[in-house]
């Protein structure tokens, strides 16, 4: 398995909600507090997405994005409150607040329900959204979301428009089994729309998603997620994928930002938080899953990458 398809299994998002909206000109909805992610497709008509939270420490982040039809956005929950509107300019007309929708002053009935999980008023000339809310399980998942910008939008034309069809198809039903559907489709435009999105020559992708590209450093990338209880060292590492160890080191760092060693026991403490909630294996097993065979040397350096002891973490989740 590759090492983004690897992530994305150990994340296993949960609880996702697939809506569209089927709306008229002018037409604006205010997110007060998004998921963790959010999956906005233009399927006809342009729109625009907003961030409007605290000012992120990049101004571009704060112009709205801008989606012609076919464009998919993705939107990280941290990142705050956001606006969907057909155009920058449109003051809200509907406020979503803990999966309650209210309709504010000058609204136009953007919420009334047209069918299964559609929502608008379905006026010649509307706007087509999908829009798809995203909980993922774990440190795998936030350590996915970290990956992510706070807003990027994929363009159209990178393998999402099949996927994107049968996804408003589908949504648009209410047959047995719907929800497991819904929730495919949605994994795979996700899937699809982070693939062209890690892929674009302009994409600023952080750490090792961007090295995955970089001759050599890519393969130890692969090498250290695929089995990361191996006792690897530098050296083990630059033979494996045919460089000399200095300059190997040297290009792991610059490509990763972190040296080899310290990316593969950042990876290690996903895992083992993921165990140590999700299994009832002792924490030395947990420490051998991961590549320890001291369970003190594991448990102190759990605790300087989660700040809790490895029974502490796990506590939190029978709290």
């Amino acid at each position: 398995m590759d090492v983004l398809s690897d992530l994305l299994h150990r994340a296993r998002a949960r609880h996702t909600r697939v809506h569209q909206l089927v709306q008229r000109p002018p037409w604006s909805m205010a997110f007060a507090d998004p998921p963790p992610l959010t999956v906005v497709a233009a399927l006809d008509g342009p729109a625009s997405v907003r961030l409007t939270g605290p000012p992120p420490g990049d101004p571009a982040l704060l112009a709205p994005a801008l989606l012609a039809s076919g464009d998919v956005a993705l939107v990280r929950g941290s990142a705050g409150p956001y606006v969907l509107a057909d155009r920058p300019g449109t003051a809200p007309q509907v406020l979503v607040r803990s999966g309650t929708k209210q309709v504010l002053d000058g609204g136009t009935g953007a919420d009334r329900s047209l069918g299964p999980r559609t929502y608008g008023d379905g006026l010649p000339g509307a706007t087509t959204l999908l829009h798809g809310a995203y909980r993922f399980r774990g440190a795998a998942g936030a350590h996915l979301l970290g990956l992510l910008p706070p807003l990027t939008v994929v363009p159209a034309g990178n393998g999402t428009e099949a996927a994107l069809r049968l996804l408003a198809a589908e949504t648009a039903r209410e047959v047995p089994g719907q929800e497991a559907v819904l929730n495919r489709l949605l994994d795979l435009v996700l899937v699809l729309a982070l693939r062209a999105w890690g892929t674009r020559p302009d994409a600023e992708l952080p750490s090792w998603p961007a090295a995955l590209g970089v001759p050599a450093v890519g393969e130890a990338v692969r090498l250290l997620h695929a089995d990361p209880a191996r006792r690897w060292t530098v050296a083990e590492l630059a033979a494996r994928v045919g460089r000399s160890r200095t300059a190997f080191a040297a290009q792991f760092t610059r490509a990763v930002g972190e040296p080899p060693l310290a990316h593969l026991t950042a990876w290690r403490m996903v895992l083992a938080a993921d165990l140590l909630r999700d299994t009832d294996a002792t924490v030395a097993a947990v420490a051998r899953q991961v590549g320890y065979r001291d369970a003190f040397a594991f448990s102190t350096a759990f605790k300087r990458a989660r700040g809790l002891t490895p029974s502490a973490w796990r506590d939190l989740r029978d709290g």
